[in-house]
């Protein structure tokens, strides 16, 4: 018998509290993303994540230990090897990643982008990290007189590629993604996604990002506890990036979001629904507005903005509904470079049944999670991870 009808996992994209014990392979000693932004605000006001035990985890300034708690709390270990998003979602869902997915702080290298150039019969502008917004900017009016193509990536396993709509076709823009997702699927590139970026506008006052981006994603090596639940007749309804961070396997529904209010918008929306199953979250303006551009007082507006959201999730909550909070990887905003960094992630737990709270165990893999989920719906259970469900009254 199902203890939950309803899993609900938010997933607050590079929310780390703590370097892991590994951080120094990564380069990563003494990052801790939550409370080095509470000392950069000289305190947090997160009233809802506290009554869930958050500084019971880690001190945070502002942030008061509660005797009793909401639900439980503990900390999680990345298992894999990697540090990006990818490898943080798939391990939550059951899978263990030992071989990572490759990154490219310095760009692309030039037999990669040879074969792009000559497959394409267009030159390459950009290769480096950027924003997608600015180097569009920067090269849109070059690309505008030339069709050569503007590619970029950042601190994730991805590769962008952004044409103006008027001068590369959609089509012929889909054709040449499609053409380096072929190419870096295995061997010496492994690329995580692939994503097409196209825009419009007359100069670099008015170019504007159109919404025929399309993705394309390296499918999960092995079947998820998605698919899982997909595969015996639940709910696996996907929030934000989840759809394609797992290229749509196991997800039984998508639903797109353009921020992190947007998505909390599309889970409380959500809510009012009757289903069973699993809902997965993935808030990425942690990451992405304020993680990678080293903004420790955006980032904390951005977690008191989605704290005070949680009151709306909390009333919607029936007695059957399972909450999990956590996160994928870290970003310290006050660490050097953009990149991510090796942490271990909180996970919060709350259920409107409970009749006990507190601390459980360190998990020692991010994949508890996804066994947990497995458990409580009777599917399949995932290669790694150890269930909590039972601790969970």
């Amino acid at each position: 018998m199902q203890k939950f009808k309803r899993i609900h996992v938010i997933v607050m994209d590079s929310v780390g509290i703590g370097e892991a014990p590994d951080a120094a392979k990564f380069d990563d000693v003494g990052t801790n993303t939550l409370l080095h932004i509470s000392e950069a605000k000289h305190g947090l006001n997160l009233p809802n994540l506290e009554k869930l035990g958050l500084s019971d985890i880690c001190k945070l300034e502002g942030v008061a230990i509660v005797d009793k708690p909401m639900g439980y709390y503990t900390k999680m270990q990345e298992a894999s090897c990697g540090k990006d998003t990818m490898t943080g979602h798939w391990e939550i869902m059951g899978l263990h990643i030992n071989k990572p997915f490759q990154v490219f702080p310095n760009g692309f290298p030039k037999d990669l982008i040879e074969q792009i150039e000559n497959f394409s019969g267009r030159k390459i502008l950009g290769n480096c990290t950027a924003s997608g917004t600015e180097i569009i900017k920067q090269y849109g009016e070059r690309q505008m007189k030339t069709g050569e193509l503007i590619m970029y990536t950042s601190a994730d396993s991805v590769m962008q590629i952004a044409a103006h709509e008027q001068i590369i076709p959609l089509e012929e823009l889909y054709k040449i993604c499609q053409f380096c997702r072929d190419i870096t699927k295995d061997g010496k590139y492994i690329i995580g996604r692939i994503i097409a970026r196209p825009y419009v506008g007359t100069c670099k006052e008015d170019f504007t990002r159109t919404p025929n981006r399309h993705d394309y994603a390296l499918k999960p090596f092995d079947k998820t506890v998605m698919n899982a639940l997909q595969d015996a007749g639940f709910d696996s309804i996907a929030i934000g990036k989840i759809r394609d961070i797992f290229d749509g396997e196991g997800v039984t529904r998508a639903l797109r979001t353009t921020s992190n209010m947007d998505g909390m918008d599309k889970l409380i929306s959500l809510l009012d629904e009757d289903f069973t199953g699993l809902s997965f979250t993935n808030l990425v303006d942690f990451d992405s507005q304020y993680g990678h551009r080293r903004d420790a007082i955006g980032y904390g507006n951005a977690l008191e903005e989605f704290d005070a959201r949680l009151t709306e999730i909390f009333a919607k909550l029936k007695n059957d509904d399972l909450l999990m909070i956590t996160a994928d990887h870290g970003n310290d905003p006050t660490y050097k470079g953009t990149d991510h960094t090796r942490e271990f992630v909180p996970l919060l737990i709350y259920s409107p049944k409970f009749t006990q709270y507190g601390k459980i165990d360190l998990r020692k893999t991010f994949s508890d999670v996804g066994a947990t989920i497995a458990e409580n719906f009777a599917v399949k259970m995932p290669k790694y991870g150890q269930s909590f469900l039972d601790k969970l009254i």
